[in-house]
Formats: C-alpha cells, structure tokens, sequence
C-alpha cells in the first residue's frame, strides 16, 4: 500500500522542492470573494468612513445612505464593471436592509460591521495613495 498526501497536504506539500517552503509547508494563497453588496462599498477618504462608521452606530443605515452619495461623487468600489448609478442603488439597497433589520439587531450590527469595513477599506485606499 502506497501512502499518499495526508489529509489537508497536497502533492506538491508531499515533493520536496515542488512549493514546499522552507519548513516544509505549503504556501496557500487565499482570496476573498465579496458579493455585490459587499463589493458596492466605496473607498472613500478616511475622515469619511469615520464619521459613516459614527453614523452606522448610532443611527443603524444612515452612514451607508450617506457613504452611498459618496460613489455619485466619484468614489471608487470594487464594482468596476458596474455603472455608478448601478452602485449607488446598491448602497442605498444595503442601508434599507440595515434600517428595516434594526428591529431585531440584525440590522444594527449590520451597520456597524459595515461601517468598519468602510474604515478598513479607507484605511487601504490611503496607504495606495500618495500624500501630498
């Protein structure tokens, strides 16, 4: 009986030399995929996504309305493909779902959750921009 890879090794785990690092591990390489919703996010300045986080959690789905008008005024998302005004409705469809949801909290920490990825994504846009 030959023994193959061990669940959660790959062949090229198993070969020396064939994508085995230095420890003898695999190199995995992971990527996010962001549904439309996720994705319409503007990368917006970050005293912006500041204060729509502030918004979000105070007032669940108002700083995504407000962050939505932010696309109108060419901020960019990770919709390239997609028209603006395409955009925009998204974030105007994600901040009713957050406001209608905010009854049983769902919404609420919708919001919030949402708002700091609006940072963490700004936070990324201002470290790809140079300052002047």
């Amino acid at each position: 009986m030959d023994p193959g890879p061990k669940d959660g090794e790959s062949a090229a785990g198993a070969e020396p030399g064939r994508g085995a690092g230095p420890s003898g591990g695999v190199v995995v390489q992971v990527r996010e995929k962001k549904g439309p919703l996720r994705a319409a996010i503007p990368y917006m300045p970050f005293p912006v996504a500041v204060i729509c986080l502030f918004l979000n959690t105070f007032v669940p789905g108002l700083g995504t309305f407000v962050s939505a008008f932010t696309v109108l005024c060419g901020a960019r998302t990770d919709l390239p493909d997609r028209h603006m005004c395409c955009v925009f409705w998204l974030n105007i469809a994600a901040a009713l779902i957050q406001i209608l949801t905010a009854i049983v909290m769902v919404g609420w920490i919708m919001s919030i959750f949402w708002g700091m990825d609006m940072v963490i994504l700004a936070s990324k846009y201002r470290a790809l921009t140079p300052q002047l």
